[in-house]
């Protein structure tokens, strides 16, 4: 049996009530519809597991469905967020499962180049301009510690970080 949205929204209104038999239909049909929902959008092999994840969520969540509203968009809505997820964790093995030849090689090349880049930039700023950067904005310090440091007031400090980035911006 393929109920329609209609009777899927009867279904589970009849669920929430406590109609055992209700819900077991609603289940079995909601089971059929995630199965032709995620047919192109997940591995075989990978599809049961998904479909029980939404169906777990579904009886989770089974209180804050809405029996004037229709069901379908609930039910997919649920499949679309546990997909996404499925998703993000298949990403996320398989970045993890890189091994370690397949790592890019430690190297400080990049981080010197990158000093340098930076030191030719400062020396296009004023130095009290290209100080307050660095303290705060490379080192991490607070504007207060960075005033300390460089014997500046807290307002001239952010005052000259603000300058100073939009200079640097401009020549790049």
């Amino acid at each position: 049996m393929i109920a329609d949205p209609d009777t899927l929204g009867t279904l589970m209104a009849a669920a929430q009530r406590g109609d055992r038999a209700a819900y077991r239909t609603l289940l079995v049909e909601a089971q059929r519809w995630l199965e032709r929902y995620f047919h192109r959008r997940v591995p075989p092999g990978q599809r049961d597991d998904l479909v029980q994840e939404v169906l777990m969520a579904v009886h989770a969540k089974r209180a804050t469905y809405d029996p004037a509203r229709p069901f379908l968009p609930w039910l997919a809505a649920i499949a679309r967020y546990r997909w996404v997820d499925h998703l993000r964790r298949a990403y996320r093995s398989e970045a993890a499962a890189l091994d370690d030849h397949d790592a890019p090689q430690d190297s400080d090349e990049e981080a010197v180049m990158a000093r340098v880049s930076l030191e030719r930039l400062f020396g296009q700023v004023p130095k009290k301009q290209a100080r307050a950067i660095e303290l705060v904005k490379i080192e991490g310090l607070t504007v207060a510690e960075a005033a300390l440091r460089s014997g500046q007031s807290e307002s001239a400090v952010k005052v000259n970080i603000h300058r100073g980035l939009k200079r640097l911006a401009a020549l790049i």
